[in-house]
């Protein structure tokens, strides 16, 4: 406690100085970028050498500011060691006055550190106020901590009164926040409470997110439940949600361990086909691939692995790194060898990206004395960085012509047409679809989608079009299964761009072409119509999905009952919650309750009556939302990954 109380003292104190003025005195940031790097390689090798040199010289550089001291701290090797260097910097500048990014690392190192009182400490002196420019302590900045910690009574209960804070405003708490409950409950081994959030998340509409399922996964996989992992990670296409690397690291390596090989190889390959590059996480399993004779399955991701001989090292040094980063596809800088740990030059991606915002011939210049070493990682990285499309293609030409073995492949140019699709440079996304073709690089099914996508947000149906008309020009052939996912897309991103009446065109097409319709596909032209007023396509679509066998979700019967409400045609919106009755579904309480006052105000008492006593008995249990979510997410799809993961449990009693 007497040790986080010298840095609070130490932290209190708010006149200003030169060390940690967040204004930039200069003028080429690409400069200052460099500068910082190399101040904050320095202090990582200090923190980690057997003998360290003294920090002071170091802590006396112009160039230190919050930026630095936040990185500096979140490199740190062990939480002791980023302790030590406040202690250092309390006696170098006794007027340090730490940003909100450099608060929240020290909070998270005494988490990890499991520093509950002391974390405490810091908590309320930053809600106290004594901190300038630094905001209180939000709910899920708490619940994080507390799921570092490993505090669970702590997380629940900020957790419940972030839940009492939004009830107010009748909103559920974000998705993340039951994510980490999720993740907290598997940690302590509590696998019912775990599924009961999950299960409470749907239940209130918070529709699970790419985590949840990465959560889910790892707490089946980690269980021993890995049949149970697998099927759960093979719906999400269906689900439209996207397969990370993290999920595919945690298979991987758990099935490298059990020798399923066969598994392995076949994660591999929908790895590919997703455009995802390897982590480092998985070069253990890929070297046991190897060692067990596949050779040529494994040939591509490993160069990916590989250690770059091109970069260099700034120091050898014993690392007992616990590392900040939590991007998913990064390693921990360093790689082992007779010497000990060779750690690898310091690098930002996006901070370097926002120094090159403007493109300033300065500011390229001196990137180009830098002489970095690119790498199709490390492209990817700042080409994901950069807030315009402009900038952003700027410098995928110039990489490509930096002196070195650079050479854009498929996921540099994936990075670069999704960019362009994002910002609708239609132009600019065909030249580098021709390069495509002309050097015959496959792109992957899930970058066309993006693409797709993408131009309906930025509202170009017609060249979304065009590249669906293309596609197996561009990807080789595709399945059936993903050409229907393909078409949702499409009638996804048409009738953003208030083209209704093609999108109906193309699911004639698509149905003669013997491609069938999910129910998310249904829903979400449905519900256009819907907010058309279009009753007559609506009800067609409908007709539509019973004769194509599948069965209507309570979602999609929400769609209907709202749609029939809003167009003041109450009796047939009730013939629709009968309908639900009758397959045991129930509507979510707001669309029950504008059903009745719909009812009521077209002079239907009785039946608005009926409706109430027939909810009566259950009115309490009335979901707040339904499973399910336009466009996405099925309720069938919810049911089958929920009935997974709880059956997985089931005979621990849990």
């Amino acid at each position: 406690m007497q040790h986080l109380m010298r840095y609070v003292v130490f932290f209190t104190t708010t006149n200003s100085s030169r060390y940690f003025s967040t204004s930039n005195t200069v003028a080429n940031r690409v400069s200052l970028y460099l500068q910082r790097a190399r101040l904050i390689d320095s202090i990582r090798l200090a923190l980690r050498s057997n003998s360290p040199p003294s920090l002071l010289p170091l802590l006396n550089d112009p160039a230190l500011d919050s930026f630095v001291v936040t990185h500096a701290l979140r490199s740190a090797p062990s939480p002791d060691s980023a302790l030590s260097l406040l202690d250092t910097l309390k006696t170098i500048i006794p007027n340090f006055s730490p940003s909100q990014p450099t608060l929240h690392a020290i909070a998270k190192i005494l988490a990890k550190s499991k520093r509950i009182s002391e974390l405490q400490t810091l908590i309320d002196s930053i809600n106290a106020g004594e901190f300038t420019n630094v905001a209180r302590v939000g709910f899920m900045d708490l619940l994080r901590w507390n799921t570092i910690v490993g505090d669970l009574e702590s997380a629940v209960r900020v957790w419940n009164d972030y839940r009492l804070v939004l009830s107010e405003s009748k909103k559920h708490p974000c998705t993340e926040s039951y994510n980490l409950l999720i993740s907290l409950y598997a940690q302590k081994s509590k696998d019912l409470e775990a599924v009961q959030m999950f299960s409470r998340m749907i239940n209130e509409g918070a529709n699970p997110n790419s985590r949840t399922y990465t959560v889910v996964i790892d707490h089946l996989a980690s269980s021993g439940r890995l049949e149970a992992a697998l099927q759960v990670f093979d719906i999400l296409p269906f689900m439209r949600i996207k397969r990370t690397l993290r999920q595919y690291s945690i298979l991987t390596e758990l099935f490298t361990k059990i020798e399923r090989f066969d598994v392995v190889k076949t994660l591999l390959k929908e790895m590919k086909k997703d455009g995802i590059l390897p982590g480092h996480s998985m070069r253990i399993s890929l070297n046991c691939m190897r060692d067990a004779g596949y050779l040529e399955e494994t040939e591509d991701f490993v160069s990916e692995l590989l250690p770059d001989e091109r970069i260099g090292s700034v120091g050898f040094a014993v690392d007992n790194s616990d590392d900040e980063d939590e991007i998913e596809d990064e390693g921990d800088g360093s790689e082992i060898d007779g010497n000990g740990v060779q750690l690898k030059p310091w690098l930002d991606p996006s901070a370097l990206a926002s120094a090159l915002s403007d493109w300033n011939p300065n500011e390229v210049s001196a990137l180009e004395d830098a002489k970095f070493v690119w790498t199709t990682r490390l492209v990817c990285k700042v080409l994901r960085s950069f807030k315009k499309a402009e900038t952003a293609w700027k410098f995928f030409w110039w990489v490509a012509y930096q002196p070195g073995d650079f050479t854009h492949d498929v996921h540099t140019v994936s990075r670069m047409i999704a960019i362009l699709a994002r910002h609708g440079h239609v132009e600019l996304l065909d030249q580098l679809i021709s390069k495509v073709k002309r050097e015959g690089i496959q792109l992957s099914f899930s970058t066309v989608r993006l693409i797709i996508d993408f131009y309906g947000i930025s509202k170009k149906p017609d060249a979304a079009l065009k590249v669906f008309g293309d596609v197996e020009s561009i990807t080789g052939p595709i399945s059936k299964s993903n050409l229907m996912l393909l078409y949702s897309s499409l009638f996804r991103m048409l009738v953003k761009c208030k083209r209704g009446l093609d999108a109906m065109d193309l699911l004639e097409e698509m149905i003669l072409s013997e491609i069938l319709p999910d129910i998310q596909t249904f829903t979400g032209l449905m519900q256009h119509f819907a907010l058309e007023g279009d009753l007559r396509t609506v009800q067609r679509l409908f007709g539509m999905v019973r004769q194509s066998g599948l069965d209507p979700d309570a979602y999609m019967f929400r769609i209907l009952i709202r749609a029939y409400c809003k167009s003041e045609r109450a009796a047939l919106a009730l013939r629709v919650f009968e309908d639900m009755r009758n397959l045991d579904l129930m509507p979510d309480a707001a669309t029950k309750a504008l059903l009745v006052k719909s009812l009521w105000k077209e002079g239907r008492l009785r039946e608005a009556a009926a409706v109430e006593e027939k909810t009566e008995e259950i009115n309490d249990m009335l979901q707040l939302a339904l499973p399910g979510h336009v466009w996405t997410v099925s309720a069938a799809d919810l049911t089958r990954v929920y009935h997974i993961y709880s059956n997985s449990f089931a005979t621990n009693g849990g």
